[in-house]
């Protein structure tokens, strides 16, 4: 039943404009509704496009404790810009954090890949649990551009870790489109863009591009392979 109301929606909504597509896809959903930002273009594009219904959607960030300064910079401008906007933040545990730090040092996350990946479970992926938990629908700033990985996604689909379907209206844009968006709508960005930072995470762990990089190059760039924390690889097709 889901798999066939999945594939109705991404074809009706293919080629929809992004101003439509999201509250069509919201009447199609009864149960909660969440939106994850952490203040990428990507997402102050969408939060520029949600704002008119958050009473219908609960927006929040997660707060890892070790965000840039301009991070927190944005956060605020965009409270400013979209007032009636509740953005509601998720930190780590305390006990977590204060036990990571003892096993595997302030910046543990530098000695391997399971010592990153432990970092971004307590800071990112636990938090992330408490946020959506009842979730119907989570939307996010997924591009298919992004990333290898990430280029076999649609719009709609079912996360089958997280029991709860994913909604990408960004999907199919481009990072000049996103831009032009930003552009047009004198959305706010993070100042750390124009500085060559294109994905942007922790300070400790994000770095600005080199010249033809790939785009989420600078994130843990001392490590190889996939680029990503764990929020986001949690697909199931199968529904």
């Amino acid at each position: 039943m889901m798999k066939e109301k999945l594939q109705y929606l991404n074809n009706e909504i293919k080629g929809m404009p992004l101003a439509d597509a999201i509250p069509y896809v919201l009447k199609n959903f009864e149960g909660k509704k969440v939106f994850s930002t952490s203040f990428g273009i990507e997402d102050q594009v969408l939060t520029h496009f949600i704002a008119p219904y958050s009473e219908f959607i609960s927006t929040f960030t997660l707060d890892t404790g070790r965000q840039f300064t301009e991070t927190y910079e944005v956060f605020q401008r965009t409270q400013n810009k979209y007032p009636k906007l509740n953005i509601e933040t998720y930190f780590p545990e305390p006990e977590d954090v204060n036990n990571y730090v003892k096993s595997d040092g302030i910046n543990g996350f530098y000695n391997s890949v399971d010592s990153r990946k432990e970092c971004c479970r307590i800071r990112k992926v636990v938090p992330l649990q408490k946020a959506i938990k009842g979730a119907e629908l989570w939307i996010t700033g997924l591009r298919a551009e992004q990333s290898d990985n990430r280029e076999s996604l649609e719009f709609l689909e079912w996360d089958e870790a997280n029991q709860l379907v994913k909604f990408n209206p960004l999907l199919h844009y481009t990072l000049t489109e996103v831009e032009a968006l930003i552009n047009t709508y004198n959305i706010p960005l993070n100042s750390l863009y124009k500085k060559g930072y294109l994905s942007i995470g922790c300070a400790p762990c994000t770095r600005a591009l080199l010249e033809g990089e790939p785009f989420r190059a600078g994130r843990w760039w001392w490590e190889d392979g996939k680029k990503e924390c764990g929020l986001h690889i949690h697909t199931d097709k199968n529904y």
